[in-house]
């Protein structure tokens, strides 16, 4: 079992120069190694392996003797075989075309080996002990460590280690439902009792304080240390954001893991959904993909299960008591009546039962976790010739056309 801790670094003045040399190390053969890559399609039309840029290591040390001296030899093959991972994500589908890398965005190396744990120190190849703050116990075998630099300047090392499956303690063994939205972060449904976890909104709450020190920032001339140092001041109010919202879903995530055994998502179309302009800031800030993300993993740990019902399964238009299905049922409307058996439904609510019901359903039959489409056109067929728009996908407010 693999798991990362990631600690504060404070470097000396020196040390702080030598990590900069050896991120300028490594970000030059990444570029010069792309290029290699896109110059050798251009030619062929093939793609370049990672032997052949890995295998120029050699010469290319000799002709510049700094990526000798100023970096670590593990940190320039840890670059070779990212930069061979991205394309295999890239090609798979799973993320864009690879970048060229800049020195003035984040900045990270990787360390495979050769790196240790020493009290309050870290103990890295060419650089020394750099002082850290451990928060936890690192236990088990480093398997590589990754060192990093924010936008604020502030230095991380995430330490990957092979850790041993630790005996899970009792928790709940409920089967939850789970509906996400935007006015309340997340409506929850054991089938009995429904909790609503108000949308915090951080970026709202920062709103005013980050547009009155980008408005500074943009008055700086470029290039100046006044610049700089407002770039920093924006770069903080960014991280306290980020940082904030984490903090609320690792805490909600591990709340809700702690009570369940099962939980039932749907399987958001987050990146159609931030298509529409008048809900882009708000989904983005929600936090839904990571949040899903942080309840799988944590499941994962304490061996339980997290089902992801499909995106056009009408869990809002669906009555939860007799099953009757709206025809239309437009964002703005928060509360209705069953035209069927007249039950006053509240909107968010009746979606969390239904989605819990649903999961339900999908365990007692057998099925696991429904399989979706990989691109084309995935809705049932019941919606191709009506022109229907997909229910999840609440946010737009244009229809999808038939296909």
């Amino acid at each position: 079992m693999l798991k990362a801790t990631k600690v504060r670094l404070y470097p000396t003045p020196e040390q702080e120069l030598a990590l900069a040399k050896s991120w300028g190390c490594a970000r030059w053969y990444w570029n010069f190694a792309l290029n290699a890559c896109i110059g050798h399609y251009q030619e062929t039309g093939k793609s370049l392996k990672l032997e052949s840029y890995k295998g120029m290591l050699p010469q290319l040390k000799k002709e510049y003797p700094w990526l000798k001296e100023d970096c670590y030899s593990s940190v320039l093959h840890c670059v070779a075989i990212n930069l061979d991972r991205a394309y295999k994500n890239f090609f798979e589908g799973r993320a864009k075309f690879p970048k060229f890398k800049s020195k003035h965005n984040k900045q990270s190396i990787q360390y495979p080996q050769n790196v240790t744990v020493n009290s309050e120190y870290l103990k890295v190849p060419k650089i020394g002990e750099i002082k850290a703050i451990f928060h936890r116990e690192i236990t088990g075998k480093i398997k590589t460590v990754t060192i990093s630099r924010t936008s604020s300047n502030k230095y991380f090392a995430s330490i990957l280690c092979e850790v041993e499956p630790s005996e899970v303690k009792e928790s709940g063994d409920k089967i939850i439902g789970i509906d996400l939205g935007l006015k309340d972060f997340a409506i929850v449904h054991n089938g009995e009792n429904v909790t609503k976890y108000a949308n915090p909104k951080y970026l709202k709450r920062h709103q005013k304080n980050l547009a009155r020190k980008q408005k500074k920032l943009s008055r700086k001339t470029k290039g100046s240390k006044s610049r700089e140092k407002f770039r920093k001041n924006v770069a903080k109010v960014h991280e306290k954001i980020a940082n904030s919202r984490q903090d609320f879903l690792h805490k909600l995530s591990r709340k809700l893991v702690n009570e369940s055994q099962v939980i039932v998502v749907e399987n958001l179309n987050v990146k159609g959904m931030v298509k529409n302009r008048k809900l882009s800031q708000s989904i983005s800030d929600v936090g839904w993909g990571k949040f899903i993300n942080f309840i799988d993993y944590k499941l994962k740990q304490k061996s339980g299960e997290l089902v992801e019902i499909d995106r056009f399964f009408p869990s809002s238009k669906t009555c939860s008591c007799c099953g009757h299905i709206l025809d239309e049922l437009s964002l703005d409307v928060r509360e209705w009546d069953c035209p069927s058996c007249q039950t006053h439904h509240d909107r968010d609510e009746n979606a969390a039962l239904n989605i819990r019901n649903e999961g339900v359903r999908i365990l007692t039959k057998g099925g696991g976790n429904p399989v979706f489409a990989d691109g084309g056109c995935v809705r049932p067929p019941a919606c191709k010739s009506k022109g229907h728009r997909s229910v999840k996908s609440e946010a737009y407010t244009e229809p999808i056309r038939a296909v």
